[in-house]
C-alpha cells in the first residue's frame, strides 16, 4: 500500500497561519457587521446565530457544540486532516469572538452591514476551506445525505438554508431575513472566488476540417499550445479531429476572430473552468 507523505513542517504552519486568519475574518464579520444589525448566515452559522439571539449560550459554543456531530461524518468519510482543520478553525473563530464581543460594531445600516458582513465573511470562510478545513458542516450533511436521497448537494444547501431563512424570519423579523438571504449569496460567491482564485478561464473544443491551421494560428497569435482529440460524426460516423484549448477570458473575442478568419463554418464550444494545474499555462499568461 502506498504511504502518504507527510505534510512539510512549514507548509503545515504557513496552512495553520491562514486558517486562523481566515477564521479571524469570519469572527470580524459575525460580531461586528451582523450580529449588531440582527442579520443571520445559512448553514450552521446561521443556526448558531438564531440560537444565540434566543438563549443566554454564546455564539462560539453553540457553533463547536452544532458542528461536531457533522466533523465526525466528515472525519469518516473525508479524513483525519480535514477533521483537525476544521476543529482548530472553529475553535480559533469562538476564542476570537469573544474580544469583539466588546466592539463598537462598524455600522448601524444594516445594508452596508449586509454587503461588507457577506464579503468579510465569505473571505474568511474562503481561506478556511482553502486550506482545508470548514466553519459548517452544513455541506458534510448533504455529501452524507444526497447518497440516499434524490438530490444534490447544491439542492440540499438550498432547502436547508430555506428553513433557517424562514426561522429567522420568525425570530428576527421578515426584513432581518430578507438581508440575511443577500449576506449568504454575498458570501456565497465571495467563497467562490477565494477558493477557485481570480484566474476566469475557459476551456474550448473546436471542430473544423481546418483543423490544422486553426491550431497552428492559435499557437502563433496567441501563443497557447493545444491538444488534437480524435473523434466520430454522430451522423455519418466519419473521423473528426477536434483541437481542445484553454484561454483567458480576455482572449476568448481574440480565439474566435482567429477561427472565423479561417473557417466561418467552424464549431465552437466555449466552457467555464473551475481551475488550471499544471502544463505551461500559467507562464503562458504572464
Amino acid at each position: 500500500m502506498k504511504q502518504h507523505k507527510k505534510e512539510k513542517p512549514l507548509h503545515f504552519t504557513i496552512r495553520f497561519v491562514f486558517i486562523i486568519i481566515g477564521a479571524a475574518m469570519a469572527a470580524a464579520a459575525i460580531e461586528l457587521f451582523l450580529v449588531p444589525n440582527s442579520i443571520i448566515d445559512g448553514g450552521i452559522i446561521g443556526i448558531s446565530l438564531i440560537v444565540d439571539y434566543l438563549t443566554v449560550v454564546p455564539f462560539g459554543i453553540l457553533l463547536v457544540i452544532i458542528n461536531l456531530p457533522f466533523l465526525y461524518f466528515g472525519y469518516k468519510h473525508i479524513g483525519r486532516n480535514f477533521f483537525i482543520s476544521s476543529i482548530f478553525a472553529i475553535v480559533a473563530l469562538a476564542l476570537i469572538e469573544i474580544p469583539l464581543h466588546r466592539i463598537e460594531p462598524f455600522v448601524e445600516d444594516p445594508l452596508l452591514a449586509t454587503i461588507f458582513g457577506g464579503l468579510l465573511l465569505g473571505a474568511g470562510v474562503g481561506l478556511v476551506i482553502r486550506n482545508g478545513g470548514a466553519l459548517d458542516g452544513t455541506e458534510i450533511l448533504g455529501i452524507l445525505l444526497t447518497k440516499k436521497l434524490p438530490f444534490s448537494i447544491g439542492e440540499f444547501v438550498m432547502f436547508f438554508n430555506v428553513f433557517i431563512f424562514g426561522w429567522a424570519a420568525f425570530v428576527l423579523g421578515i426584513e432581518q431575513a430578507m438581508y440575511s438571504v443577500l449576506t449568504y449569496y454575498i458570501a456565497s460567491k465571495t467563497i467562490d472566488v477565494v477558493i477557485q482564485g481570480l484566474d476566469d478561464t475557459k476551456a474550448v473544443l473546436i471542430i473544423s476540417e481546418e483543423y490544422e491551421e486553426i491550431g497552428l494560428a492559435i499557437n502563433d497569435r496567441l501563443g497557447r499550445s493545444f491538444t488534437k482529440l480524435h473523434g466520430k460524426g454522430g451522423y455519418l460516423n466519419s473521423p473528426k479531429d477536434i483541437i481542445y484549448v484553454v484561454v483567458t477570458r480576455l482572449e476568448i473575442t481574440k480565439l474566435k476572430q482567429i477561427v472565423a478568419d479561417i473557417d466561418s463554418k467552424a464549431f465552437l464550444t466555449i466552457m467555464d473552468t473551475q481551475e488550471v494545474h499544471g502544463g505551461t499555462f500559467k507562464a503562458a499568461i504572464h
